[in-house]
């Protein structure tokens, strides 16, 4: 489980293999000291397994379905990430409870940037937008935002990105055009989903109740 605040972005090495994993290596430094195979790590959202550690540089595998659904596959060595590591009790949430697992990507369709803030409005596919609504929590690339605006008809998002934000992601690079990782709320998307059952078993059984009588 993640909390949606990373801790701050850090370049990739990216290799390709054979069998098509791709492999993404991270210098973590100081944060990645005491980090062991087999730890979770959220990068730019996606929860990833170590596989090799050794003095603070990470290496994960993205397996083919993961680079299909996330923006992982369009890295090149260079980019940059964000991090976050995994959470563990007793730890401050200061954002919402994430699991890492990236439902989709969303687009950057607008960029309105001030002497304070940055506007982005983003555009979610049709499947998740039910589970997303004005002052709801998201998930953009691995971190926690509120949204300021949201539009179920045409997907439309907005969320304010402070300047702390942008000093410690990749929000600060982002352009229009650009896929970003989403992960819907599971709290918001569990009532949805219980609120759309009941009603489809209500209709059911109202039509069971009529042809037997």
């Amino acid at each position: 489980m993640f909390t949606g605040i990373a801790f701050d972005r850090f370049s990739v090495t990216v290799n390709l293999r054979a069998d098509d994993i791709l492999e993404l290596s991270i210098n973590l430094g100081d944060y990645g000291e005491g980090i062991e195979v087999g730890a979770s790590l959220s990068v730019s959202g996606v929860c990833l397994t170590v596989v090799e550690a050794n003095g603070g540089r990470v290496r994960v595998e993205v397996a083919g379905e993961t680079a299909r659904i996330t923006n992982l596959s369009s890295l090149k060595s260079g980019d940059y990430v964000n991090i976050e590591r995994s959470f563990r009790i007793g730890q401050e949430v200061g954002g919402h409870l994430l699991s890492g697992h990236v439902a989709d990507v969303a687009e950057v369709t607008r960029l309105r940037k001030s002497s304070s803030e940055v506007q982005l409005e983003f555009c979610t596919p049709l499947h998740w937008r039910l589970y997303l609504m004005p002052k709801g929590f998201v998930a953009l690339n691995g971190c926690s935002l509120t949204l300021a605006e949201y539009d179920r008809e045409s997907g439309l998002g907005l969320v304010n990105l402070i300047p702390e934000t942008l000093r410690r992601t990749t929000f600060d690079r982002i352009q229009v055009g650009d896929q970003m990782n989403l992960e819907v709320d599971s709290q918001t998307q569990t009532i949805v989903e219980t609120v759309i059952a009941v009603m489809r078993d209500e209709s059911l059984l109202k039509n069971i109740r009529q042809k037997t009588h």
